[in-house]
């Protein structure tokens, strides 16, 4: 009888410790944006004029939204690759939209004039969306289709996985053009 007791009182224990955790556990740690999942709607402010953005606001195109700081190396390396990525896929469906996580506008601007960006370039200086997608590195990138999907999930960047990157857009503007 003792040890049903203690039994009892054990998975008691650990029912109140599981509710603590999932209590405790960050909503977008729970629901992150993952392949598969809807992008989260997150409003974003340009950074060059004083013009509003809602990522809802390009539903129906293909997007690449790219979580950037001016203090990441490998952020600035990828640039080149987004800037290519607009001039090769606009045209075909695809929007470029490189979201700023600097807590000051005047560091993603230093950054910008070394890395110019011929794509659309946002802030979110607060940080919601950034935590609503749930990015765990710099740069973190979402390829999200016309649906509003997220359809890749890439983390970092190195040069040697831009090919790979494109080669994923142009399948997915396929894809979505053929169902079109």
């Amino acid at each position: 009888m003792a040890d049903l007791d203690n039994s009892l009182s054990m998975n008691h224990r650990i029912s109140i410790l599981l509710s603590a955790v999932l209590t405790l556990t960050p909503l977008p740690t729970l629901f992150a944006a993952e392949m598969g999942s809807k992008a989260p709607d997150c409003e974003l402010t340009s950074i060059k004029e004083t013009q509003n953005y809602h990522l809802q606001h390009f539903h129906g195109q293909v997007i690449y939204v790219d979580f950037w700081s001016s203090w990441c190396p490998p952020c600035a390396k990828s640039f080149p690759f987004l800037n290519e990525l607009e001039h090769d896929l606009k045209d075909k469906g695809l929007q470029v939209i490189g979201v700023n996580l600097d807590q000051a506008p005047e560091d993603a601007k230093t950054f910008l004039t070394k890395y110019p960006a011929n794509f659309t370039v946002v802030a979110d200086a607060n940080g919601k969306c950034a935590m609503n997608f749930d990015v765990k590195a710099m740069p973190a990138s979402y390829l999200i289709d016309r649906n509003g999907v997220i359809r890749h999930v890439h983390l970092g960047f190195r040069p040697g996985e831009a090919k790979e990157l494109k080669i994923l857009a142009e399948q997915l503007l396929a894809e979505q053009a053929e169902q079109k």
